[in-house]
């Protein structure tokens, strides 16, 4: 099982970033495998991880995720490559179509057919990282403008086919599509249990494009605390379940809440979100299944930990994204280290 954890997250303001940074470096002398840098609303996803490429050695970095609807395809792709030159090659390219209260409220755009988009700028990208002249004709992005006095241009930087794409995908016909064409998947809601609800679908994208599914890096994740108080436990993760149940995204439309009701979870999906969006945020976390939170998260004794982790890796995932807890840096720090030996130490047992 390799190990990710997350710089900041969607909302991060850069509180704390001399620490934050020192966390990342010390997960990287730990033998952490990737770290990812988010975006919404606050710090950007790119500027952490050219600043941390400079202070890092082996640790891959990656955007999880870059939101499409606020850079064109070429952008996204000169950016890609750049991040890759001063990181040495240890860039991996996450991204996402975010929801449409950011895309229609932040960036101005319409968020109508999400899935068409992600299809064109992929294709796009693979057509800049292999370092052919960009020509495209599609439904939102066309190549060069028509009408206009452009010509078809190729990328100045030297190419990169094989560049890391990672698509943070959840409803069936893209997840279908990460399958097709994605080199790995940024996984959320994962219930390994139910992990069929994600897998199906990225295996069945895998066989339309002919690729063998093994070649795609499956990547979930969740909280990381060993203790044997494990209500008080529970009930520190729930505020964070309610939030992703009722309030990422509208109450029309939240890709959270309904991958959860597909894995067998409507009933309490739909009436946490129903308190949440109706302002009652104590009864929303109340609202919350213990199971839930169990299921999701490595939280508990080591027995219960490493349980999870056998839970997960049967299911499928290659890659587990760790956030760990404490009331100062060097907590959250000594919990990392914590993870990393417990993990690595289950998955050396896997080999025995």
């Amino acid at each position: 099982m390799r190990i990710s954890i997350s710089i900041g997250s969607a909302y991060y303001n850069g509180e704390e970033w001399d620490s934050l940074v020192d966390y990342a470096v010390a997960a990287d002398r730990m033998g952490v495998d990737e770290a990812w840098s988010a975006e919404a609303w606050g710090m950007d996803a790119i500027v952490p991880l050219a600043f941390l490429a400079a202070k890092t050695e082996n640790i891959r970095l990656g955007t999880g995720i870059m939101q499409v609807s606020a850079r064109v395809p070429s952008m996204i792709a000169m950016t890609a490559q750049s991040l890759d030159t001063v990181s040495k090659g240890r860039f991996n390219l996450g991204l996402g179509v975010s929801g449409p209260q950011v895309v229609e409220g932040l960036h101005g755009a319409a968020f109508a057919k999400p899935l068409s988009r992600m299809r064109e700028c992929m294709a796009i990208l693979r057509m800049a990282l292999k370092g052919d002249k960009l020509q495209f004709e599609g439904e939102h992005y066309h190549l060069p403008r028509p009408g206009g006095e452009g010509k078809p241009i190729r990328l100045s930087q030297q190419p990169r086919p094989d560049l890391p794409i990672y698509l943070a995908t959840l409803g069936p016909k893209s997840l279908q599509m990460t399958g097709e064409i994605a080199d790995g998947w940024l996984g959320t809601c994962f219930l390994p249990e139910q992990g069929h609800v994600f897998l199906d679908d990225l295996k069945a994208g895998a066989a339309t494009a002919g690729r063998d599914f093994k070649e795609i890096d499956i990547q979930t994740g969740g909280f990381f605390e060993l203790s044997d108080d494990v209500e008080r436990l529970i009930a520190e993760r729930k505020p964070a379940m309610a939030f992703t149940l009722g309030g990422m995204g509208s109450a029309k439309t939240n890709f959270y809440n309904d991958a959860y009701c597909r894995a067998g979870y409507e009933d309490d999906a739909k009436a946490v979100q129903s308190l949440w969006v109706d302002g009652k945020r104590d009864e929303a976390i109340a609202r919350v299944p213990d199971e839930m939170v169990l299921l999701t998260n490595l939280i508990g004794t080591e027995d219960m930990i490493r349980a999870r982790l056998r839970a997960f890796r049967d299911a499928g995932v290659n890659t587990f994204r760790l956030g760990t807890g404490g009331e100062s840096w060097k907590d959250r720090t000594a919990a990392l280290e914590e993870a990393v030996d417990l993990i690595q130490s289950e998955t050396n047992s896997w080999k025995a």
